[in-house]
């Protein structure tokens, strides 16, 4: 019998709302298999997840919709790894799903018009400064003690984690940012 190829981690992108095609085509270039991810039978046999932004109470009303609410915090509970990015982080947060032990600040550093971006320095990433988008982008205005602030601008946490979940207030697809990516992959083992 010959060897079996490695297959890379099937990662599930929440597939309700935002720009999760952005997030599939990063997660291919890493060497994953993506899959969308829009009723809870999607779920299954996912070795990561990731909830991309969009307009967060759009994506609750469908989480609410297709009864994911129970099914997600059942997939972070287990241990498999989440990454939530800007409207991600808002469904992550005390309010919504409850998984991440923050509250998040929706459009924290203003509207649509107020998009910028961003280096910074985020924690437990190699090789220089991470290029941040933020679009309507929230920030942590409080976290519990087990939430580990990953970076910080104007003093306001943007990135955190806590255990297996990783939640940013930017949008690293929109930037071609691999690395945040590459940190969720490799807290399943198989990145």
């Amino acid at each position: 019998m010959g060897s079996e190829p490695k297959v890379g981690p099937r990662v599930g992108v929440l597939a309700l709302q935002g720009d999760f095609e952005a997030h599939a085509k990063l997660l291919e270039s890493l060497g994953a298999h993506p899959s969308e991810v829009r009723v809870p039978g999607d779920l299954e046999r996912l070795d990561a997840l990731v909830i991309p932004g969009g307009e967060s109470t759009v994506m609750t009303l469908g989480v609410e919709r297709e009864g994911l609410a129970e099914p997600l915090r059942a997939l972070a509970a287990r241990g498999t790894p989440v990454l939530g990015t800007c409207a991600g982080l808002i469904l992550l947060d005390r309010d919504h799903l409850g998984v991440l032990d923050v509250r998040a600040e929706r459009n924290a550093f203003g509207r649509q018009l107020k998009s910028f971006e961003a280096d910074l320095e985020l924690q437990g990433v190699e090789g220089g400064p991470v290029h941040a988008v933020f679009i309507r982008a929230p920030w942590v205005a409080e976290y519990g003690s087990e939430v580990e602030v990953l970076a910080r601008l104007d003093d306001h946490p943007v990135a955190v984690r806590q255990g297996n979940v990783i939640a940013v207030a930017f949008h690293p697809e929109l930037a071609g940012e691999r690395r945040v990516h590459r940190l969720l992959l490799a807290r399943n083992g198989r990145g």
